[in-house]
């Protein structure tokens, strides 16, 4: 492979990975709704203007903004917005390994939607692995019982399911977006996303905290790198990377960022803020990366990789 492509990869595979990471900074001195809508609010004009400097058309049919507006929303609002409200209780290193289930989920939806793609025998099997790893990584939360605080040993189970939501909404975003048949660029497409999606966040951040949300808004050096980090390395550089990625390399190996994330996440984790798994935990990360090798590796009934299915326009995960 070319420099460039090697740069690339360690692009995506190490901003990316390093997302999650930069989240949990984040939500330690500021409210997630504000580090959500913040980021976005800034990454999305910044990205319409990089494609307008690049020549890009930005303009969009009424259709294919409100669809734009669906997938931010349902991707960057509610998926990645409620990723940020979870890293406030669990560790960034475990939130990546739940939210390395979307390619599952896609494979999944697919097999349910009318006139979707139906899998073989190896992405059934990867499916089967990959639940029960999250068994695995969810059995430290169920030890400690639905009704156990957030903050409490083992009272991370609504933090574990709500960010398994979260994946599901990225999931349906995803779907819709290789559907949707848009005009628009990769790039122009997902700047419009994190413009819906800092929209969404900023209403959301009124409607949860109203303006005291913003009054106690302290926007320390920690929490000004975190945002700098999110928006250069997680949506700018990290998803130019990936673009190139998907042309002028195989889906295949672009696929692979879905199970190297999650471990850059966990080392990240480890080093930085001293972050463990319980060894069941690691048991779950073992099975979950390996369901999604195989999902991601396998093969429809049409023949078209899964992988094909979830690399679609997306931005980061993190």
């Amino acid at each position: 492979m070319s420099p460039r492509v090697l740069i690339a990869f360690a692009c995506v595979y190490v901003f990316w990975g390093s997302t999650y990471l930069a989240i949990r900074f984040g939500v330690q001195v500021v409210s997630p709704f504000v580090l959500g809508s913040v980021r976005f609010l800034i990454a999305g004009p910044l990205m319409l203007a990089l494609c307008a400097a690049r020549g890009l058309t930005l303009r969009q049919t009424r259709r294919d903004l409100a669809l734009l507006a669906v997938m931010g929303i349902l991707m960057l609002g509610i998926g990645n917005q409620g990723l940020v409200w979870c890293e406030q209780f669990l560790p960034s290193g475990l939130a990546a390994l739940l939210l390395a289930v979307i390619p599952l989920y896609v494979a999944l939806v697919e097999v349910l939607l009318p006139g979707g793609e139906g899998l073989r025998a190896r992405g059934w099997m990867g499916l089967a692995i990959g639940f029960l790893g999250l068994v695995a990584l969810l059995a430290p939360g169920l030890r400690g019982g639905l009704h156990a605080g957030l903050h409490a040993p083992g009272g991370q189970l609504v933090a574990c399911l709500v960010a398994l939501a979260c994946a599901f909404a990225w999931t349906c975003g995803s779907v819709l977006s290789r559907r949707a048949r848009l005009g628009a660029s990769p790039f122009v497409a997902a700047a419009w996303q994190m413009l819906f999606a800092g929209i969404f966040n900023f209403a959301l951040l009124l409607l949860l905290e109203g303006t005291r949300g913003l009054h106690a808004a302290r926007f320390s050096m920690q929490a000004f790198w975190s945002i700098a980090w999110l928006i250069t390395f997680g949506s700018l550089v990290g998803y130019s990377a990936y673009i190139y990625l998907l042309e002028n390399v195989p889906v295949a190996k672009v696929s692979t960022y879905a199970y190297v994330n999650p471990i850059v996440a966990v080392l990240l984790g480890a080093w930085f803020l001293h972050e463990r798994l319980a060894p069941v935990e690691y048991i779950g990360m073992a099975a979950v990366l390996v369901a999604v090798y195989l999902v991601t590796s396998s093969r429809l009934q049409s023949g078209t990789p899964v992988a094909e299915l979830e690399l679609v326009e997306v931005e980061a995960q993190g």
